[in-house]
C-alpha cells in the first residue's frame, strides 16, 4: 500500500508587499533584493484578526472541492507550521473545526521550513498502515507575525501562505515511494526564535521584542541548506536507481534563488526541471512546497517522477520521492 497525492491547493492572502514597498521601510532596493534572493514580492496577511489557520482553511476548502471530498470524510489532518494560531491547541484542530471536519483528529508538526515534508511523511504512514483513507497534509505559515520589519536581513525574505494536499491509498505504482530525512539540533544556534517557549516565556520581562522575531545567521544557513538538500536528493536518487534524466521535477524549498540554483546544480538538474515560486511568494516556510505543487499542478502528468526537498531551522532537512498520480 502506498499513499498517493490526489489533489493539491494553495492560498496566499491578497495583500502584496513589493520590494519597492520595502525600500520605504528599510535600507534596501529592488535590485539588491532580487540579485540576492530572487524575490520580487511576497504576500502578507494584514488582518490582525486572522492567523495561520485562516489561510490553511482557504487552501483546504479548495482542496475538498477539487477532490470532491466532504469535510466529514477526512480522517486525519496534519499541519506543518512554525506560526501556530496559539501555543495550544494545535492549529490542525482549529482548521478541522473551521472546515467542519468533525470525524477526524489532527496535530501540528514544528520543523520550520521542513514542516510540510515531515507532515507529508507522517500522513503517508497513516495511509500506508491501512488505518485511514483520506488524510489532509498542510504546510502553512504567517511569517509576518514573527518578522522584524526593521531587519533588512530577514524582512525581505519571508511571506505568508498555505498549501494542502490530499493523501489517499494506492495499490498501484503511483504514490510516495521513498524518503531521506535528517536533523541536527546543534543548528538551533543559527536559525531560531528565542521567545515564546518554556526557556524564555513571552511574559518574562527579559523577553524583549527582538527575541520574538526570527534570527538567522545567513551565511551558515546557506551553507548547510545547500549541502544537506543536495546530499539527501543525491542519496534518494542513488537508493532508487534514478538518474537526473529519470526525474521529471525537482521541488526544492523556496528559501532564496541562490540556494535553489546551488541545490539544482549540485544534483545535476537543469533549471527547467526545477519548480520555482520564490519570485512571487518569497519564503513561506512550511508553505513553499505545497504552493509549488499547486502552481505547477497543470504541468504535472500522471507518472511524473517528482523529488521534493527542504531544509529548515533546527536544523531539519529531507527529500521525498513520489510518482504523480493524476493528470
Amino acid at each position: 500500500m502506498k499513499a498517493k497525492i490526489t489533489g493539491v491547493a494553495g492560498y496566499v492572502p491578497p495583500q502584496v508587499l513589493t520590494n519597492h514597498d520595502l525600500e520605504k521601510m528599510v535600507e534596501t532596493n529592488d535590485e539588491w533584493i532580487v540579485s540576492r534572493t530572487g524575490i520580487k514580492q511576497r504576500h502578507i496577511l494584514k488582518d490582525p484578526n486572522k492567523a495561520t489557520s485562516d489561510m490553511a482553511v482557504e487552501a483546504v476548502k479548495e482542496l475538498l472541492e477539487k477532490t470532491k471530498t466532504a469535510p466529514s470524510e477526512i480522517d486525519f489532518i496534519v499541519c506543518g507550521t512554525v506560526t501556530p494560531d496559539m501555543t495550544f491547541p494545535d492549529t490542525a484542530n482549529t482548521i478541522a473545526d473551521k472546515v467542519g471536519a468533525k470525524n477526524c483528529f489532527g496535530f501540528d508538526i514544528n520543523a520550520a521550513c521542513s514542516g510540510f515534508l515531515y507532515a507529508l511523511s507522517t500522513g503517508a504512514r497513516f495511509v500506508e498502515s491501512g488505518q485511514y483513507k483520506k488524510v489532509v497534509v498542510i504546510g502553512a505559515d504567517k511569517m509576518s507575525s514573527i518578522i522584524d520589519y526593521t531587519d533588512r536581513a530577514t524582512c525581505i525574505i519571508f511571506g505568508d501562505g498555505a498549501g494542502a494536499v490530499m493523501l489517499e491509498p494506492s495499490e498501484s505504482e503511483f504514490g510516495i515511494i521513498d524518503e531521506v530525512m535528517g536533523s541536527d539540533g546543534a543548528g538551533r544556534e543559527f536559525l531560531h526564535k528565542k521567545a515564546g517557549g518554556s526557556l524564555l516565556p513571552s511574559y518574562m520581562e527579559e523577553a524583549s521584542m527582538d527575541k520574538h522575531y526570527v534570527y538567522q545567521e545567513g551565511r551558515t544557513v546557506f551553507k548547510f541548506a545547500v549541502t544537506k538538500m543536495a546530499e539527501c536528493v543525491t542519496e534518494l536518487m542513488r537508493k532508487n536507481n534514478l538518474t537526473k534524466e529519470d526525474v521529471d521535477w525537482l521541488v526544492p524549498h523556496q528559501a532564496n534563488i541562490r540556494i535553489i540554483n546551488a541545490v539544482a546544480d549540485h544534483a545535476g538538474f537543469p533549471i527547467e526541471k526545477v519548480m520555482m515560486t520564490i519570485e512571487n511568494y518569497g519564503n513561506t516556510t512550511a508553505g513553499t512546497l505545497p504552493l509549488c505543487l499547486a502552481d505547477y499542478e497543470g504541468r504535472l502528468k500522471k507518472g511524473d517522477k517528482v523529488i521534493l526537498t527542504s531544509f529548515g531551522g533546527g536544523f531539519t532537512w529531507g527529500a521525498t520521492y513520489l510518482k504523480w498520480a493524476y493528470d
